[in-house]
Order: structure tokens, then sequence, then C-alpha cells
């Protein structure tokens, strides 16, 4: 006898519709797994074998043949064992199941307990894109799957608990909704730091307009202290975007029952040790890297040169298609990767390259050896950069505190939602993302601007890439001070944020 259980599979970070096909026949009694299975779920099968045994089930004396289909598509993890055990059972007749369109997911104890799976909302999302009406996922799943608003979720403990249910016994009852409780977001304040204003009103900039921002500067000015507060000032998540978010983290196994949604925006702050699979994302069952798991939150390079040249080259084409394509010889998946780049350097090995004091001891050669890792491509695609000089005496003992993070906040909220109005038809929520028709615009230049960039043009020597940004940062200053078109002090306080003359070189 043949029976047919539904399930779902992931591919990259997409659920996709999965039938295990059960089928008993005479014969020696074996236990095949057909379908690309990997090791885990070929491992099913002593699971699988064991579970039954352990609820009071006899398990067939008989040849079973289970195929994962679409039989062509390489099928990973341990989510198949519940609809492997559920197929079983229905066609040896030890089950009835309902005749609701439902599908099972869920990874099994020897003893029949059900263990949470790896991405169970792309997976419920594509249950409701294949009209699967009910959907039997583990306990600990079924916060995360209700986010789909599609499916019923039926969260289910063991095994005993889910025949009961078909038995009509002991009924289960759906998984109400999730819906967030009152978060408290412990974030460093900018009220906390001392000085540093320009720098300050940079992070505000690059959080107001998605902008990507390089912080350079000598050692324990504060880099690293200042891009640790800028998750405090970013505009909160929509909807949408979270459900992104989740998804990719999800697929990582980074949610809990408690905390099903990513709700804050991601911020990633890599070591610079991390490989470029690590960063862009791969492997033999390609992965999310960090560049994907910072999607719609900051991803921080703190001391951007000693990162390896090949791991920082991998940044290019997310930073500007806002996804990166991973290709294997087993396919090609791709994973969204639109996050803001915050990354802080020294000038120099020593970090006082530059300093009117004098304390740099490096020669030419290696002030050039060190900056060698940042290309020309990869800097002119940043927006901002800032140069974050050592504080006076007065500075530091001053006691008054400085502004607070729910102060600038304020404003990048006010900033962000003019460009929401602003580019709602676009689909574009930020001034980072304005494409080319866009910027002609949102981004016109009167006669004065045009003249002041042209003479910055030439100056400068900038790419029609650097102009492009310039122009979006000029944008996002006049939505900060509630301007409807650029103006001269808009254009010249964006020129300010150019790379300093020893990374022109």
């Amino acid at each position: 006898m043949v029976c047919a259980i539904r399930s779902l599979g992931l591919h990259g970070v997409s659920g996709y519709p999965v039938s295990a096909e059960c089928d008993l026949s005479s014969g020696l009694p074996a236990f095949t797994v057909v379908g690309l299975p990997d090791a885990a779920v070929s491992e099913a099968r002593d699971r699988v074998r064991a579970a039954i045994k352990n609820c009071g089930f006899t398990f067939p004396v008989s040849r079973i043949t289970i195929n994962l289909a679409p039989a062509h598509v390489k099928k990973a993890g341990t989510l198949y064992d519940l609809p492997m055990l559920v197929g079983i059972l229905a066609a040896g007749g030890q089950l009835k199941l309902p005749k609701e369109n439902c599908a099972f997911v869920g990874e099994l104890s020897l003893s029949g307990q059900l263990r949470p799976c790896a991405g169970m909302l792309p997976m419920a999302l594509a249950a409701k894109r294949a009209g699967i009406e009910t959907l039997y996922v583990p306990e600990d799943n079924a916060a995360e799957a209700t986010l789909a608003e599609g499916p019923t979720i039926y969260p289910v403990r063991d095994v005993e608990q889910l025949v009961r249910h078909f038995t009509g016994e002991a009924p289960l009852s759906p998984a109400p909704p999730w819906t967030p409780g009152a978060q408290v977001v412990h974030c460093p304040d900018f009220s906390e730091v001392k000085g540093q204003e320009q720098v300050k009103r940079a992070l505000e900039i690059a959080a107001a307009g998605g902008h990507s921002v390089l912080m350079s500067g000598p050692p324990g000015t504060g880099k690293s202290m200042l891009a640790r507060r800028l998750p405090g000032i970013l505009p909160d998540m929509t909807h949408q975007e979270a459900l992104e978010s989740t998804e990719i983290h999800s697929v990582m196994g980074l949610t809990t029952a408690q905390q099903p949604l990513v709700s804050i925006r991601p911020f990633r702050s890599p070591h610079h040790t991390i490989s470029s699979t690590g960063m862009a994302g791969g492997g033999s069952n390609p992965r999310p890297g960090e560049i994907s798991l910072a999607h719609n939150g900051v991803l921080f390079l703190d001391e951007l040169p000693e990162f390896p040249k090949e791991v920082l080259e991998v940044l290019r084409q997310p930073l500007e298609d806002g996804q990166v394509q991973i290709s294997r010889a087993a396919g090609t998946v791709t994973y969204p990767s639109r996050f803001m780049l915050v990354c802080a350097m020294n000038p120099c090995k020593c970090g006082w390259y530059g300093h009117p004091s004098g304390r740099c001891k490096c020669t030419e050669n290696e002030v050039k050896k060190y900056l060698s890792r940042l290309s020309g491509p990869l800097l002119d695609r940043m927006d901002l950069f800032v140069e974050v000089s050592p504080l006076e005496f007065d500075e530091l003992a001053q006691r008054e505190p400085s502004e607070s993070s729910q102060q600038v906040k304020r404003r990048v909220d006010g900033a962000r939602a003019l460009q929401t109005a602003r580019q709602s038809h676009t689909g574009v929520p930020c001034n980072a993302q304005l494409g080319r028709d866009a910027l002609d615009q949102f981004c016109g230049l009167d006669e004065n601007c045009q003249a002041l960039m042209k003479g910055a043009f030439e100056r400068m020597g900038l790419t029609a890439r650097s102009y492009d940004r310039i122009l979006r940062v000029a944008r996002t200053i006049a939505d900060l001070d509630k301007s409807e078109t650029i103006q001269v002090p808009h254009l010249a306080e964006a020129l300010q944020y150019r790379p300093p003359a020893y990374l022109r070189r």
C-alpha cells in the first residue's frame, strides 16, 4: 500500500512543498529512503523505527520505501522524521489520517517526543502558498509558525498526543497567533559619549538614510563605542522587515519559542578572522553568512584593514544589489543581504598616522601595505567617511550629559517617515537604496548646487558612483532639515564626508 504524506522543505531561506510517499511491500525486510536525502535524513530510519516501537505500535515486517518528492532536490535536516512515521503507520493501517489537507514537520526522539526544527517560518509561509490548511509542528515551533498567518497550526508534544488527536480521544487545540509583548531594548546610549559631535552627526545621517559609514582615527578615540550605540537610534522595523529577518535567523536556528520574531534590527559584528564563506554564506548545504544575518540591520566591521582582502571583496556585490548569490555544484541559492555597513579602522598599523604629536613611526611603505586590503571599488561604495579625533582634556572632564539616543532617534524617525511617504510608490524604504530614476526625481540640484558639485567633482576626482552617493547623503541631510529640496548647505555637508587624502592615494 502507498500513502503520501505532505511535508515541507528548505532551499536557501525559502520553503517548498515535499511529499513523503511511503510504500509497504512484500519481500525481505528493509527500510529505504530515496529522493536525494543527506546523512541526517537517512539516519531518520533508526529514529523512526525506535519511535514507532516505543510508542506502542508495531513496526512493519516488510519492505519499506519512502520517496521524498520532488526527488531531484536534495533533502537535508531532521524535519522529515514525523511525516515518515505518520506515513508508515497510515500505510500499515495503524493510523487513520484526517480528510483535511494537512502537512507534518518535526524531528523525533527515540521515545517519540518531537524536537523543534530550524526554518519553521519559511516552511509555514510555503505551506500558506501551497494551500495547506493544517500544519502539525513541534510544540516549540508553533509560535513561529503562526507568524505566517496561513494554515491552522497544531502544536504537537509527542506521537502519542498526535494519535489521540486523530482518534478524537483528546483533540489538540490550535496554537493562538503569537503577539509580541512589551520589549525592553537594552542598548548603550549616546548620552554616555563625551564629545565627538561630528561623528555622532555622521551616524545620525547614516541611520536616517540607511547609509554605510567608515570611521577612521587613532586607537582609543571611541570608534567601536560609537558604532555599538548606533542600534539605539535606528528606526523601528516594519512588520515585513521583521518577517524577512526572522526567516534568515530561523534557518540558522537562532529563533526561540519565547521570541520567535526578530523585532529588533540585527547588529552583527564578526571577528576579523572570519572566512569569506562565513561572511557571504555557503558550504556543502549553503547557509546564510553574516551579511545575510545582518539583513535590515547593521554589519559592523571593527579593525577593517585586519580582515582578509578576499573577505572584504565579497561585500561589493551585496552592497550594490542587496542580495548575495551562492553557486555550488548542488545548485544556486540567493540570500537577501541589504544591510548598513559600519566600519572602524586605524589609519596605520600603530594607529597614529598623521597625528600632530608625531607618535607614528610607520614608514610610507608600511602604511601602504596596511591599507592595501581596502580596494578602491570597496571604498567607493561607502557613503560617509568621518575622522574620529582624540578628545581634549576639557571634553573628557565635562560633567554635562550629551544628547540621548532617544532624542536623536526622534529626528531619525522623522526623516525616515518623510522618505517613506515620498518614495512609497517606488518601494524604496530609504535614501541609500535610491536608483537612478529616483535620484533624478528626488535629488535634483539648482544652479548653485550644480556649480558646487561641478567644482567638487573636478577637484576631488569623483566617480559616477560616488557622485550618486553624495546625492543620496545630501537628500538625507535635507530630510533631517525637513527641506523639500537639496540646498547648498546640505550638499556642502555631504561633500565633507568623502574619504581623507591617505585613503584616496
